[in-house]
């Protein structure tokens, strides 16, 4: 392209003039990009030399190209001049239009200054005609005012004297006039009007009233019930003066129940204590009594959207929840009261004497009732029940054992039932507490059942080591001489017979359903208290014994029966008694006894040392052992005979007992008839029969060894420890 062709193409700038630059930087990065494109263009054509030929093609193309982009931007800006020429000429007329408007505004204003002023020139008649209309409606409801105080007087006295309905007519018409004359006065109120408010109240009051003794009155005036319920109803839904209703329905289901409140649980005194069992047994009467009336006269005289009978149900119900929750929130209770809240509130209140009472209606929905006690409370009562049963268990359990070793010293031998057997109330007597106070904690429900029975069994057990620790101090004094018994060994034995009892009757405490297992602590404390019994009578036999024994062996035991005769006729003596303890006690102790005294004999003859000068001696000496072992025998095959079926009277011995205490055949005491089963003890495995102990004598006989020694002329018999 020349140079002439450049300068047509480039548009002509004036002198002083610049550039001219885009007014926008997006106008300006499009020209950029366009001259680059154009140059781009520009140098791939003509980048040969014979493209140079078609040079003049181009620039008539571009030339053509060129006008025709004039002519339509030529076109555009035609179109785009003659619409804004329209919306020149459209805005001339708007301006205009908003001239000639803003006159005929003038005009208007200057109208309503006129008018303005003529409104407060006629203020005062606009006054003037109200008040001509207000003195119209009053000319014509002035007889009618006139009226009112004296209407007024009427209606209250008509609510004093309890004509509900004809007090509540009259209120009506007095509101209704109250309203005739509101509106045309403009929502002011004339002052006669001005106690119609409390005469209304004081009628809601008297209805309120009569609800709230809707008890006595439908026995004695329901007339007067139905008439306060209906004014009630009729003014429930009523509004006035565009105020809220008075809602009097409301007040009256309100006001019956605070009257039902008040009639059971008005005195916020709570029983004195010991009084709880009285006063839930007056409820148990009054409950009942007040929703048979309820159903037969109260519901009659209500309407049916007042469900009275439910009314009454949950009422009565929520004043006892409340009052029962007062108890338990005050002083604790004792335990007397405790079982008679309990028993009362799990299985009188629901039963069928009261809600559960099935000549109550559907109505009366008790199966909506929340519960008299909540599970927290039945925990907590249960668990003050157990602890407080518990200390007054421990207190008479302590009572009956101090009772008994206060006998222990006594001038008197132990008392005997009609049968010859040691007796004493004491095991019946701890039984009969803990079997009573488990049978009466059944009453309430198995928790609690559970509770005292674990209870009992702890009791028991800490009374059995209370009664063997007793007996250790008893035995300690004894032989220490501190507190000489004079019947010492009998009433050891007598205890014996208190273990027998309580094992053979500890079963009425097993509960129903339960494995005898569940006993297996009380009978190893009884099983103690066995081996401690029996451990001190034999320790008493070892120290009446032991000075005979002393003199095993001697020349006196080896010449002569007399040291053995005095052993056995001691033991005779000393186990004479033992026929007045009960089987098989007597079985253990007979069996122990005989290994207590065989052993002792067996362990004087090992300690001690006898010297045998010839043969005739040694044959003495083994001729001796087998008279003592015969003569031993014989002894406890009598002792057994006579211990194990004793003669009774018929020995000598006449049954003793108490004066004033009454006793039954064997020895079952008259405060509990438990059936004294045969007892499962037996003798325990370290006990020996004599023909078990027996045998040991023989390694003592002398043997042919010792008798063909016949050179030895001072052979000696050495009966200890080192043998011959």
């Amino acid at each position: 392209m020349d140079s002439a062709a450049k300068d047509k193409v480039q548009p002509t700038l004036l002198p002083g003039s610049s550039c001219p630059r885009p007014e926008w930087a997006e106008q300006e990065r499009a020209e950029q990009l366009a001259r680059g494109a154009a140059l781009k263009w520009a140098s791939g054509i003509f980048y040969r030399p014979e493209q140079l030929a078609r040079l003049a093609q181009y620039r008539s193309r571009e030339v053509q190209r060129n006008h025709s982009l004039e002519a339509r931007i030529k076109s555009v800006v035609q179109s785009y001049l003659e619409g804004v020429q329209t919306g020149v000429w459209q805005l001339a007329r708007a301006l205009e239009a908003v001239q000639g408007t803003r006159g005929a505004l003038s005009q208007a204003q200057h109208l309503l200054r006129g008018l303005s002023q003529t409104s407060q020139m006629l203020e005062p008649l606009r006054e003037r005609v109200a008040q001509h209309k207000q003195l119209q409606v009053l000319t014509r409801l002035l007889p009618r005012l006139q009226a009112v105080p004296a209407a007024v007087a009427h209606t209250q006295t008509l609510i004093d004297a309890q004509r509900f309905l004809e007090a509540y007519v009259s209120l009506r018409e007095l509101e209704q006039l109250q309203e005739e004359t509101w509106t045309p006065l403009g929502g002011q109120e004339l002052p006669i009007f001005q106690g119609l408010g409390l005469l209304a109240e004081a009628l809601g009051q008297a209805v309120e009233a009569a609800a709230g003794a809707a008890g006595r009155l439908a026995r004695e005036d329901p007339a007067l019930l139905v008439a306060a319920v209906r004014v009630a109803e009729v003014e429930t839904e009523r509004t006035i003066l565009g105020q809220a209703p008075r809602d009097w329905r409301q007040r009256c289901l309100r006001a019956l129940q605070e009257g039902l409140e008040r009639a059971h649980f008005a005195s916020p005194a709570l029983p004195e204590p010991g009084a709880l069992a009285g006063w839930l047994e007056a409820l148990q009467v009054a409950l009942p009594a007040e929703l048979a009336k309820a159903e037969a006269l109260v519901a009659p005289c209500c309407p049916p959207n007042y469900h009275v009978v439910r009314l009454w149900a949950h009422t009565l119900h929520s004043g006892l929840r409340r009052r029962v929750q007062q108890l338990l929130s005050g002083p604790e209770l004792g335990a007397a009261d405790t079982f008679a809240l309990l028993h009362w509130a799990l299985h009188v209140y629901m039963g069928k004497e009261m809600m559960g009472n099935l000549e109550l209606g559907p109505e009366a929905d008790v199966s909506q009732l929340e519960p008299l006690l909540t599970s927290e409370n039945i925990e907590q009562l249960e668990a003050a029940f157990v602890a407080q049963v518990q200390l007054s268990v421990a207190q008479w359990l302590k009572k009956a054992l101090d009772g008994e070793v206060a006998e222990w010293s006594r001038e008197q031998e132990p008392n005997t039932d009609p049968s010859g057997f040691y007796h004493s109330p004491m095991p019946a007597i701890v039984l009969q507490i803990l079997a009573e106070n488990i049978r009466v904690a059944s009453l309430i429900g198995d928790s609690l059942h559970g509770r005292v029975h674990d209870m009992a069994l702890s009791e028991l057990g800490a009374f059995l080591r209370s009664f063997s620790d007793a007996l250790i101090r008893f035995s300690r004094d004894h032989l220490r001489g501190e507190a000489v018994a004079p019947h010492y060994v009998p009433y050891l034995l007598a205890a014996f017979n208190h273990q027998s009892a309580l094992r053979s009757s500890v079963s009425v405490l097993l509960p129903d359903g339960e494995a005898s297992g569940f006993l297996t602590p009380v009978e190893a404390a009884l099983d103690e208290v066995q081996r401690r019994v029996c451990r001190l009578v034999l320790e008493a036999l070892q120290v009446e014994l032991q000075p005979l024994f002393a003199a095993l062996p001697s020349r006196r035991w080896l010449l002569s029966s007399e040291l053995l005769d005095g052993v056995c006729e001691q033991t005779s003596h000393f186990c004479q008694d033992f026929w007045r303890v009960r089987k098989p006690a007597v079985q253990l102790l007979l069996a122990e006894a005989e290994r207590t005294v065989v052993l002792q004999y067996l362990r004087s003859l090992m300690q001690g040392r006898l010297v045998c000068r010839g043969a005739d001696e040694r044959t003495q000496a083994a001729e001796r052992l087998r008279q003592d072992a015969a003569q031993l025998k014989e002894l406890f095959l009598g002792l057994r005979g006579s211990c194990l079926c004793p003669l009774g009277p018929a020995r000598g011995r006449v049954p003793r007992a108490s004066p004033g205490s009454t006793q039954l055949a064997a020895g079952r005491p008259t405060s509990l008839t438990f059936h004294w089963p045969p007892g499962a003890l037996q003798p325990g495995t370290n006990s020996y029969a004599l023909s078990v102990l027996l045998p040991p004598l023989g390694p003592l006989l002398l043997t042919p060894i010792c008798l063909r020694n016949k050179a030895t002329s001072t052979a000696r018999l050495c009966v200890g420890a080192r043998g011959c």
